[in-house]
């Protein structure tokens, strides 16, 4: 059995669980990229990587991950995949699925590539669904990592097979998704992906800017916290950075030093 996931605290979580449960012991990968934000068109196609590469290359820019982009090998990873599961008939992939835009569309992204492996792949997509947090409360997780390894057990259920109808009408979605090309996509509910504009966590994100100075990382830190739907902190200062060339807001600080002693500020009209 091989698992997929689209998070690296996913994988840490799904980790615990195996150690609860040994019918779920199996193979982990996870698939690095966020698809629901930036350049997605021909994204099969060389070109079309190039481009989002390039992209992530100029939001990770001063970040603290700036140094992985050399790391994500998605592509890579696919094809491993692919021989693995050509070269053993009798191997299973899990796909898990949490109900927000990232693992929404990186799932797109991947099942659009396996449709030769129909029969032997299952989702587990935790849509809308109810469990227990530490204190036993009620709570409807949008991120796997957020429900507790025992109550993974209770997860594990709701596997079930792609269908040859999504094998045909999901990979059509995506084409429709790439083709559009926004830079953001958010998650409508079921597996409905509406694209939107740039701006689209720009609001979220200036309600925590002021016109007087503040760390960059309170305020994205802010931001996160309270943002209904929620996007990368490399995103999130990148559009600072955007709109700190429109002249919207003022950014002090050198960024070649890291985010840590940059300050921001509304910019005086």
């Amino acid at each position: 059995m091989i698992h997929i996931v689209f998070e690296t605290a996913n994988v840490k979580a799904l980790q615990t669980a195996m150690e609860l449960d040994e019918l779920l012991q199996g193979e982990i990968l996870e698939i690095k990229d966020d698809f629901a934000v930036g350049p997605v068109e021909r994204i099969y196609e060389t070109e079309g990587y190039q481009a989002r590469r390039d992209w992530w290359k100029t939001v990770l820019q001063f970040s603290p991950y700036e140094n992985q982009l050399d790391i994500v090998d998605d592509k890579l990873t696919v094809h491993n995949l692919i021989n693995e599961l050509t070269q053993n008939e009798a191997e299973e992939l899990w796909i898990w699925m949490g109900q927000n835009a990232h693992d929404v569309t990186g799932y797109y992204w991947l099942m659009s590539q396996l449709s030769a492996f129909a029969g032997r792949i299952q989702v587990l997509y935790l849509n809308n669904l109810p469990f227990f947090n530490e204190k036993g409360s009620i709570f409807y997780p949008t991120h796997l990592y957020e429900i507790q390894p025992k109550e993974f057990l209770k997860a594990k259920k709701l596997a079930r097979p792609i269908t040859l109808s999504e094998f045909e009408l999901d990979p059509d979605e995506w084409k429709k998704i790439c083709a559009e090309n926004a830079m953001v996509r958010f998650l409508e509910g079921g597996k409905k992906i509406s694209s939107k504009e740039v701006n689209f966590f720009d609001k979220s994100l200036l309600v925590h800017v002021t016109k007087d100075a503040q760390k960059l990382a309170k305020i994205i830190s802010a931001a996160l916290s309270k943002m209904p739907v929620q996007t990368g902190d490399a995103f999130l200062v990148w559009r600072l950075r955007e709109l700190a060339n429109q002249g919207l807001v003022t950014i002090h600080g050198d960024f070649s030093k890291g985010w840590k002693e940059l300050t921001v500020q509304l910019s005086v009209v």
